[in-house]
């Protein structure tokens, strides 16, 4: 029987998401550094974070994001090994609007991990911070996060055409949503 570490949210066997902290950063760094081609080929993480210094400040910006709930930044563990996060990349609770956000290393895909953790997140956003909109934002080349979208029962709303400078070049964005009524309806049905 595994046990979860303390603060942790179970999902599923030998995995779970919590809090990422500044004290991380430097299990956080190594698991950057084994996805770091497979991530960045569609997020920024892997340019962002390129040393222990940009990775203690990165989850500095989201320990304080959680503290002012204006954001959220979880971890993902599988057997113990940081394969991943979801984040709340912006949370805006007085306007109700959230923006979700996630990585995993190729060791982790595949298992339902960032589905799993996307539900835990918008629950909380939802339930505990009031939050009526969630957005999405992928690629639409990231067929693994776009499926996610739709797992979730998000509505693809449109795409923001050459939306970002990624690597040097212009990406356009497919964006998708969720409404709290939506969610709720869906909670009422999904299976414990």
């Amino acid at each position: 029987m595994t046990t979860s570490s303390p603060g942790a949210t179970p999902l599923g066997p030998g995995a779970e998401m919590r809090p990422l902290q500044p004290g991380d950063a430097e299990e956080f760094l190594t698991h950057v550094d084994r996805g770091r081609e497979f991530v960045g080929r569609f997020v920024r993480l892997p340019d962002v974070v390129t040393d222990l210094g940009s990775a203690r400040q990165y989850l500095a910006t989201y320990a304080q994001r959680l503290a002012t709930d204006t954001g959220r930044l979880d971890g993902i563990w599988s057997d113990g090994l940081l394969v991943g996060g979801i984040m709340l990349r912006t949370m805006n609770v007085p306007e109700q609007f959230a923006e979700l956000g996630c990585w995993l290393e190729p060791s982790a895909v595949g298992r339902g991990l960032v589905t799993r953790a996307a539900r835990v997140l918008i629950e909380w956003a939802v339930e505990q911070h009031g939050i009526h909109r969630l957005e999405w934002r992928a690629s639409p080349q990231n067929t693994a996060s776009t499926s996610v979208a739709r797992r979730l029962g998000m509505q693809r709303e449109g795409l923001l055409r050459e939306h970002y400078l990624h690597r040097g070049k212009r990406h356009d964005a497919e964006v998708w949503s969720l409404l709290a009524p939506e969610w709720r309806r869906q909670s009422s049905t999904r299976p414990a």
